[in-house]
């Protein structure tokens, strides 16, 4: 192939690329339910105790508050709040983590570190959905394939380590049959390649997948959600404030 030819390959290559990134990163938000987002955010810290962050989608929004006050005089439990400091920020994709890692972990000396990303990464999004988080996987694009996945993994957890934190990887909770945006499985790939990242850094798995593959439809939002009822993440909290309080122990 004459070399002009291979450039313009090339660079076809590269647009698509870009486009693709356009097509699902262009995308405002990603979506926390409501309910997720209730509560009272501000707490009193305590100097005395040692500090734990959490970082994650929707679905550790959901337990934040559940596994602060589990953990209540034991340790200060935070997560990444928006600008305004009044509610809680979406850890969104791998990609957007790295973006905002630098930011989230700040200056602060982390005791433990309790992660997560996945749910957003597996999922297909179009910027003309109607559904919540722009979610469509007959239109839309697949926002992180399993190579870029390792990758961005890799990275993050790279940069989690250099805290010198204890850190704990939550893996990906369930995917239910009939999800707009995301394939029902696919978190199993997904999780297959965070244990080999996770193995390679010797990192702690927690499994929440395990956990949420059992649970009843009742413990769930509503068919289809990947997100939970109450009774769901009461009972995520529980295992992710066990888990944290081993490495505070």
């Amino acid at each position: 192939m004459p070399k002009a030819h291979l450039i313009a390959a090339l660079l076809t290559t590269i647009l698509s690329a870009l486009l693709c990134a356009q097509e699902n990163h262009g995308l405002k938000s990603f979506h926390t339910p409501d309910a997720d987002m209730k509560g009272e955010w501000d707490f009193e810290h305590d100097p005395k105790l040692p500090d734990v962050l959490l970082l994650g989608d929707s679905i550790s929004i959901s337990y934040t508050l559940m596994v602060r006050e589990k953990l209540k005089g034991k340790a200060n439990v935070f997560r990444p709040m928006e600008a305004d400091g009044k509610k809680p920020e979406n850890c969104g994709d791998t990609t957007i983590g790295l973006a905002n890692l630098d930011k989230w972990v700040g200056d602060r000396k982390w005791h433990v570190i309790h992660f997560n990303w996945g749910l957003w990464d597996l999922c297909y999004r179009w910027r003309h959905s109607k559904e919540q988080g722009g979610r469509d996987k007959v239109n839309g694009k697949l926002t992180t394939t399993l190579p870029r996945f390792e990758k961005n993994l890799d990275k993050l957890a790279t940069r989690l380590k250099s805290t010198d934190a204890k850190l704990i990887w939550a893996n990906i909770t369930v995917v239910p049959e009939g999800e707009a945006g995301r394939i029902a499985g696919d978190e199993l790939n997904y999780n297959a390649v965070a244990k080999r990242v996770m193995k390679r850094h010797r990192i702690p798995i927690n499994d929440l997948h395990s956990t949420s593959k059992k649970f009843p439809e009742d413990h769930f939002s509503g068919p289809g959600d990947v997100h939970f009822a109450k009774i769901g993440c009461a009972k995520l909290a529980t295992q992710v404030a066990e888990e944290i309080s081993k490495l505070l122990d």
